[in-house]
């Protein structure tokens, strides 16, 4: 009934080292020996709710949309830490970073007083309308997290901090089509939404994300990254923002662009940010 989407292999480097691939998994069935996450019963995606609408090329597999990410994920699961069935898929080697690419390097000082100064620093870009999307997408962006636990057997990845948590959702709202400029070949998208979208941890898959919030979060970044990427005349912004909501596991139609294009959205705007 259900066929697996395109495998798609991402990875990223130290600190926060990963080998993701992207994969829409098919329904688990409930069983004494494993257990479901407390939101992998979801009433009715909203995929499912646009299906009257002409939105019919926004699709996903049912079941969870999982981010098998191979950063050494230990401790403080709420899935279980080994599934029943042997996985047959092997996760590659970390790839490293894009050469040339814009890095971020962030640390504690910088996490807990929420400074984007290394961002602004890095990148040159101080303010949302003096990004200019060409060179950025040439070079792309990572980001390289120092982080010191305070206790240093906290077994919790990078994405479970609630401070660098916070610090990536500022940097998002100041900066909401900064997906797109990501290292994507270097995982840099994949721990951009750990960041941002609810997930939980699991030995085999690494980040599993509450689908539907990877959903919401997915199409929010449609609609903002390709009215971005049209605005400064960048050649397919179609295509462009396609291929990111595919890295996540979702794919686009022209139906969506074709509605968008056709109730614009007037950019100007009399509140600054």
């Amino acid at each position: 009934m259900y066929q697996l989407s395109q495998t798609i292999s991402v990875h990223s480097s130290h600190p926060f080292a990963m080998a993701a691939i992207f994969q829409t998994l098919l329904p688990i069935c409930s069983s004494s020996s494993s257990r479901q996450t407390p939101w992998n019963t979801p009433s009715r995606p909203i995929s499912d709710s646009m299906a009257s609408l002409p939105i019919s090329h926004l699709y996903r597999q049912q079941g969870q949309t999982a981010v098998s990410v191979a950063f050494n994920p230990s401790g403080n699961f709420d899935l279980p830490l080994y599934d029943d069935e042997e996985d047959t898929s092997k996760v590659e080697p970390p790839m490293p970073p894009s050469e040339g690419r814009f890095e971020i390097v962030i640390d504690n000082d910088v996490i807990r007083s929420l400074d984007l100064t290394p961002f602004h620093t890095v990148t040159g870009i101080t303010n949302p309308s003096s990004a200019k999307p060409k060179e950025y997408l040439e070079r792309t962006i990572g980001f390289t997290i120092n982080y010191t636990r305070e206790d240093p057997r906290d077994p919790r990845e990078l994405s479970e901090f609630p401070d660098i948590r916070l610090w990536f959702l500022r940097l998002d709202a100041a900066y909401p089509w900064l997906p797109v400029l990501l290292d994507w070949r270097a995982g840099e998208l994949a721990r951009y939404a750990a960041m941002l979208v609810p997930h939980q941890m699991n030995m085999r898959m690494g980040v599993v994300f509450n689908p539907e919030a990877l959903e919401l979060f997915v199409m929010q970044k449609v609609f903002v990254v390709y009215l971005w990427l049209k605005q400064h005349n960048i050649p397919k912004p179609r295509l462009k923002t396609s291929d990111m909501a595919r890295m996540l596991g979702f794919g686009i139609g022209d139906e969506l662009y074709d509605l968008i294009d056709k109730h614009p959205i007037s950019t100007s705007s009399k509140h600054k940010a």
